[in-house]
This record gives structure tokens, sequence and C-alpha cells, in this order.
């Protein structure tokens, strides 16, 4: 047996980097968070499987990103598929765009688990399907590399310099009606057969994927923490992401008792493209948005006719619209998002005690009864199992 190779157990050592942020979180001596951050390791170590293994930039691939199972802050609207490419050479996606309401492409260096911060992602480039042509059949063709390829007139998005990863958001307003589109992703250029793997490669590969759950702890736990430094507890806090233009986010920390409620209340912009809130635990994970009503977006929620939006998060169905369930948590993070709207209001939050709720709600707001939510959550529970995930 070759003696370089290390039994097994000896790479999983890097795991304790990841479990050792729990120094960074709010609080690293609770039992609870403690286990939280074990299950939260293995997740991000799966995932770095298809970081490491899948496919390479010469023979590219779509794999898995942000979803209901890898939860690292993933929009509950949104699929996201990555794949490494590379800067010098040429890549063709194609397929059927489907109907989902956003197409979004982004070109960076960094793949997502591959670096500690945010601050490190550069060479970005993004287009969404208001850049690029979509034929009347559906079919889709983009071409992305370092210069358009000469006499190419189609659709074309420039690789920077350094860029290392494309990634691709499916973005649904209404899960239950919108196809997912089928695309493909290939390497233009000349490039040999994908080899077999070395043992010496297998090894690196291997070390790099047990860093991924410390690179992703120390990325997500910091994010969380700027914006409790900035803005202290239900507080808005607008921040934007290189890469995204036109999306503003609006995260804040949110803490209430079990008895209390939060009020997020906003104007709405004339022309809002998309929007949505979700709700994240206290280690940035999305909460449960399948079988929770987590999250809320133009097609789930109900305009008061003021013309404000006024959103709920209580522990318990306060039996009004809007209500966002935290899935047993009193404090995370909330993520609001403006995409492509014609202004940016910043919402407000409001703690209230719940059994004091109504009065701060229209008088005219309705009652939601139980059968209602439970209809509500069957149908949401089956739009999203139809939806590509992985």
């Amino acid at each position: 047996m070759d003696s370089s190779i290390d039994p097994f157990a000896g790479y999983l050592l890097p795991l304790e980097d990841a479990v050792r942020e729990l120094a960074n979180t709010w609080h690293p001596d609770d039992p609870a968070y403690r286990a939280e951050v074990y299950r939260q390791a293995l997740m991000n170590l799966s995932h770095g499987y298809f970081v490491h293994f899948n496919a390479d930039a010469e023979h590219p691939d779509w794999s898995p990103l942000y979803n209901p199972v890898f939860l690292c802050q993933p929009n509950p609207d949104d699929i996201y598929l990555f794949s490494p490419i590379r800067d010098d050479l040429t890549y063709r996606v194609s397929g059927e765009r489907g109907t989902v309401s956003k197409l979004i492409f982004v070109t960076q260096r960094g793949i997502p688990g591959t670096l500690e911060t945010v601050g490190e992602y550069d060479a970005v480039s993004s287009i969404d399907d208001t850049d690029f042509r979509v034929g009347t059949d559906g079919r889709l063709e983009i071409v992305f590399s370092a210069v358009r390829p000469e006499g190419y007139e189609g659709n074309w998005s420039q690789l920077k310099p350094g860029a290392d990863c494309i990634f691709v958001r499916y973005r649904m307003i209404d899960w239950g009606c919108e196809i997912d589109p089928q695309l493909s992703i290939e390497c233009l250029d000349e490039v040999p057969p994908k080899p077999r793997l070395s043992a010496e490669e297998i090894v690196e590969r291997l070390k790099l994927q047990m860093r991924i759950p410390r690179n992703q702890n120390r990325l997500f736990y910091k994010m969380q923490n700027d914006i409790l430094e900035a803005a202290g507890k239900n507080r808005i806090h607008p921040v934007r992401l290189p890469g995204l233009d036109k999306q503003l986010y609006w995260p804040a920390v949110f803490s209430f008792e079990n008895d209390e409620a939060l009020i997020i209340e906003t104007e709405m912009p004339a022309i809002a493209r998309y929007w949505n809130i979700q709700l994240n635990d206290p280690l940035f994970n999305s909460v449960e948005y399948v079988y929770r009503h987590s999250s809320i977006n133009g097609s789930t929620a109900i305009i008061d006719g003021d013309g404000m939006l006024r959103v709920v998060i209580a522990l318990t169905d306060p039996g009004v619209p809007n209500w966002l369930d935290p899935a047993g948590f009193t404090e995370g993070t909330l993520y609001g998002r403006w995409y492509d709207c014609s202004s940016l209001p910043i919402p407000s939050i409001t703690r209230v005690k719940l059994a004091d709720l109504r009065a701060y709600l229209p008088s005219d707001t309705p009652t939601v009864a139980p059968s209602e939510r439970e209809d509500a959550l069957r149908r949401r529970v089956r739009a999203a199992q139809r939806r590509r995930r992985w």
C-alpha cells in the first residue's frame, strides 16, 4: 500500500475547524448550537464533493449549489447550479429557457465553498433574460468567453480575467405554475477526454473538500455578525453583493420572545418585477421552506388596502395574511430582496406582544382560518417538490 495515502479518518480532521467557528456564533456554549454546527458541517462537506469531484473546467457540468438540502442561505424562490470554468476557454450554454420568472447567470472568481469571505469574489459579470435573446420556440444559446468569437453575433457574455465559476439561478415567483429550464454547458475548445484521477489528485481534492465546512462557516457567520454589528437587532441594513447590480438585499437580525411577534412593514415600489422575504436560522441556514411558510413573495403575499406590505413573524400561526413561520427559532436573520424595481424602500420592523398584534394592523386585516393555512401549505409542498432541486 502506498504509505503516502493516509487512513481516511485523517482527512476528516479539518472538520474540527468548522466546529471551532462556534466561537463566532451568538451562543457558542449552547448545546443546540453545537449540534446544529455538526449537522451544518456534514451538509457543507457533501456540497464539497460536487465542488471538487463532479466536473472540471475542461469538462464542465452543472452541480447543485444552494437548495433545500444545501441550506446556506438560498433564496427559496431560486434553484442554483454551478460549474467550474476557465477564463481562457470558450463555453456554450444552450437549451430550453422554460417559463421561470428570471434566468440569471453570474461568472466570477471563486466557487462557493472555496473562499472564506464575500470580499474575495471578483472577476464578476452577470446577465439575465433582459440581456439575451430567446427564440420564439423558447430555445436559447449563450457563449461565454474572454472575447467575443470572430463573426459570432448571438448572445455573448464576457469572462473576466480570473473567472473560474459560472452559476445560474432559476427564479420562480409562482412555484406551482412555472417550468424549470433545461440547460447544458459545454466547452467549445479542443480538450482531452476526461481523465481518471490519480491517487495523488484524489488526495489533494479530498484535502480541499474537507476545508469547505470551515470556509462556509467563516463566510456566513461573518456576514451575519456584520449585519448585527452594523444595525443591531430588528433593524434593516441594506446591502449589495458583487455581480447582482439589479438586486438590493435588505437583511436584518431578528429577535423576539415566544409571546411576541415582529411586524415588517414597507411601501411597495410602483414597479416591482421581483421581491421576496425569507427567514434564516442563527447559523445562516435558510429555515425549512418546503414544509414551512418561512418565505413570501409577490405571488403569495397580500398587499393591504393602503398599498403597504405587512408581514408577521411569530412562532405560532397568528391567523393573519403574510405569516412567516420561523420553525421554532426566535432569532436569526431575515433577508428581503428588491430586484429590478422602480424604487428601493427600506422596511421597518416593529416588535409587539402577540396578543396585541391586531391592534398594530389595519382594522380590515382578514382572518386566515387554520384550514386555509393548511391548504396553502399543502400547495406549497407539492409545488416545491416538483421543482428541480439537485
